[in-house]
């Protein structure tokens, strides 16, 4: 197993920033520091990041959270905020899957699978991902075109999103959109870009995941069953 990969089924980041720990030089494997690409028996290796040594849980959990508003999409803060993490059982280490900022919230993904974890946040799978979304202001269907043939953002042009207005309010307007890309607050700088800015974000959809009835705050866990990938 190349060690990248080793490190992101011990639940320690994602496959890409499992990399750039490697290229740091913050890894050790028997004793030695690891090389990027580097194969290794994962058995037997003797596996350390920052002098702790690292090994692959053998039992693999899946939790579905329901994120609320202000918490933080990570296992630890510096700030000592709370964290996803601190909602669902211990004993494993977890990597938060489908990151949503401090102030939004809805469906997460937290598991220590880290060959699921790939395939769900790198861009080639291309995950859809549902938000239900209020924004300011009573968005026209020009508006609603806009977002749905892409919009451009920090000089990059967004892929095509499926989006539907849900709910018309007098000031405020509900509406649903689905992408598959996964930008930093790409939905909320969407949104900006055709002027209406968002007052409330709601992740509904993660995959073949749904939010469903779970309480903010609270979650259920994934049989093996739904633990597929279409």
């Amino acid at each position: 197993m190349r060690i990248h990969k080793y490190l992101a089924h011990a639940g320690l980041a994602s496959r890409r920033h499992a990399e750039t720990m490697v290229e740091k030089g913050g890894v050790m494997v028997n004793g030695s520091v690891a090389k990027v690409g580097q194969v290794i028996e994962s058995d037997t290796a003797k596996v350390s990041v920052g002098g702790k040594p690292v090994e692959i849980d053998k039992t693999l959990v899946y939790y579905l959270l329901n994120k609320p508003r202000g918490v933080v999409s990570a296992v630890t803060d510096p700030d000592g905020r709370r964290t996803v993490v601190s909602l669902v059982p211990g004993g494993h280490r977890l990597y938060p899957v489908g990151r949503l900022d401090y102030d939004s919230e809805g469906l997460m993904l937290l598991t220590n699978d880290g060959d699921l974890a790939y395939k769900m946040t790198h861009p080639k799978f291309e995950i859809d991902k549902t938000y239900h979304v209020l924004v300011r202001g009573v968005i026209p269907l020009k508006s609603i075109g806009y977002l749905e043939q892409g919009v451009t953002i920090e000089c990059k042009k967004t892929a095509p999103a499926v989006v539907t207005i849900t709910e018309e309010q007098p000031s405020n307007t509900w509406i649903d959109i689905t992408i598959h890309e996964g930008r930093n607050r790409m939905v909320r700088k969407m949104c900006e870009a055709v002027g209406y800015p968002v007052l409330r974000l709601i992740r509904t959809r993660l995959g073949d995941w749904e939010l469903g009835d779970i309480p903010v705050g609270k979650y259920r866990t994934l049989k093996s069953t739904e633990i597929v990938l279409k």
